[in-house]
């Protein structure tokens, strides 16, 4: 177990962990630490707490010092010179015509480098681009291509809910979703309904997965055969998840068929079995959404 503090670089970026030595250093102060691509300054989010050494990834640095006042006014004349930086580096794309998007500008703490974010189709020639902005700011220079999903995450935007996009809010990392988890929350299959400002699958139905498993598990699958607590049986034909309700096709006794909706503790039936793929058009479309998506990411790293 090794002590630590987590430091966070952006408002909604990764959290990484650091030593923090005999400093008494508490949530939402500022700090100076040495990270891979420089000393940076960050904002303590997370406070002392013991962690397995295997969580930590690499090395694990201390803190060099609690940000001085000196520090804070540094830092916001960083945050002004990489406004001014990207203006000029716009200005240089434009005067080379590369088809490439800048999205961010940053200045690590120590103005030992600036680094550039951009998107673009496919591969770039930005060396001359390099060479041209390296004369200007007379330092170490980094063009970094970063993926649709990383330019919502900076630029920010209002999802279909509203409400600010999680990933721009709260989200430190992007969690893996798939099409499989809109088919278990019974969502559309249409790509352009579950894709979110990025064009990417959302992220929402992470968040919810948990709950669909656990509440699916208790009932049974659509065209399954149940026994009613009033002794009839039928075929089901709808599913209410979140209501944990069946909608069932009976039959009477003479023979004429009505639907009927039952609360799952009315109902007997066989536990939930797990279909095997392609067994069913669904499944067939399910995995064809899958390899779109697969193909779409790919072309867009």
């Amino acid at each position: 177990m090794v002590e630590v503090i987590g430091v966070r670089f952006r408002q909604n970026g990764k959290i990484y962990f650091f030593n923090p030595n005999d400093l008494n250093i508490e949530v939402g102060q500022n700090v100076i630490v040495e990270t891979a691509r420089g000393i940076e300054y960050g904002k303590v989010v997370l406070g002392r707490r013991k962690i397995k050494s295997e969580k930590v990834i690499s090395t694990l640095k201390s803190v060099i010092r609690i940000a001085t006042p000196e520090d804070d006014k540094i830092n916001e004349e960083n945050k002004k010179k990489s406004k001014d930086a990207f203006k000029i580096c716009l200005e240089k794309i434009e005067k080379h015509g590369l088809e490439m998007k800048l999205i961010d500008t940053e200045y690590t703490f120590d103005n030992n480098k600036v680094l550039f974010y951009f998107t673009a189709d496919g591969r770039i020639d930005f060396r001359e681009l390099v060479k041209d902005l390296a004369s200007v700011f007379k330092t170490r220079i980094e063009l970094r291509q970063i993926g649709v999903r990383d330019e919502t995450k900076i630029m920010g935007g209002i999802g279909i809910c509203g409400r600010s996009l999680c990933c721009h809010t709260h989200l430190s990392e992007f969690v893996p979703v798939s099409i499989k988890m809109a088919k278990e929350q019974n969502l559309s299959l249409n790509p352009t309904k579950i894709s979110g400002v990025c064009g990417r699958l959302m992220c929402c139905p992470k968040h919810e997965q948990e709950t669909y498993e656990y509440l699916n598990k208790k009932l049974p699958n659509i065209g399954d055969q149940v026994r009613t607590s009033d002794g009839l049986k039928g075929e089901v034909q709808r599913v209410n998840v979140l209501r944990q309700k069946v909608k069932v096709i009976v039959e009477d006794e003479n023979g004429e068929k009505d639907i009927h909706e039952y609360k799952i503790s009315e109902l007997h039936f066989k536990p939930k079995r797990k279909k095997k793929n392609n067994q069913t058009v669904q499944d067939a479309e399910l995995k064809a959404l899958e390899e779109l998506e697969r193909k779409e990411g790919k072309s867009k790293l």
